[in-house]
């Protein structure tokens, strides 16, 4: 499917009510105006594509709500040429606004069928995301350190393994909490290795999870 000039004033009203409910880093807001959603998702329906929710992508996944990933996005304070791991890259949506707005990105997708399909979909696209299979818990200890470390899944605890591969100084955004609700977190690493927290509301999220599927 194309991106025509109807996705495009469709895309332009989505990302006009997410500013209206308090995205104000005008970098996020480019970089989702210029991402197409509707190319990510299994149905390109229009009236799905550009809603502000979350829909099924398969393997027990989904493309998260375009304002979660504008507000991971916004926390996670991205600057040009940072590298960023994201943990669960399930569509490559939320890679790609992160490649938009300058990052290196590097993406782990723990599901061998999803993983295989966003590889050979985000190779049709002009944006730059590194991708691996792996456990995201473990992270890319070859490619660490890290400036930015984001997990779009819910994290039941903080990995150490994570930590270790961020910067002093680095950001890491995880939607921390076991159960159906979790707390959006952005953990700043201090000099001396210690991590200082801030509280940024309550989210929805799928489990991140450890084990490698095929599904």
């Amino acid at each position: 499917m194309q991106d025509s000039f109807r996705h495009k004033g469709l895309r332009k009203q989505l990302v006009e009510s997410i500013q209206k409910k308090g995205i104000v880093d005008t970098r996020v807001l480019n970089a989702l105006e210029v991402v197409p959603r509707h190319l990510f998702m299994d149905s390109s329906f229009l009236e799905f594509a550009y809603q502000d929710k979350p829909f099924p992508i398969g393997s027990g996944q989904t493309i998260s709500q375009p304002y979660t990933v504008a507000f991971q996005s916004m926390l996670l304070d991205v600057k040009k040429g940072q590298k960023v791991m994201e943990i669960g890259t399930g569509s490559g949506y939320q890679a790609c606004v992160l490649a938009v707005m300058g990052a290196r990105v590097y993406s782990i997708e723990r599901q061998r069928r999803l993983f295989m399909k966003t590889k050979a979909f985000l190779e049709t696209l002009s944006w730059k995301v590194n991708l691996f299979l792996g456990d995201g818990n473990i992270g890319l200890p070859k490619f660490a350190p890290f400036d930015r470390i984001l997990i779009t899944a819910a994290a039941p605890t903080i990995p150490e393994t994570l930590i270790n591969q961020l910067k002093p100084g680095g950001i890491m955004v995880i939607p921390y909490g076991e159960g159906s609700e979790q707390v959006m977190l952005k953990m700043i690493k201090q000099a001396d290795g210690n991590m200082v927290d801030e509280k940024h509301g309550i989210f929805r999220f799928v489990p991140l999870l450890c084990d490698l599927g095929n599904d």
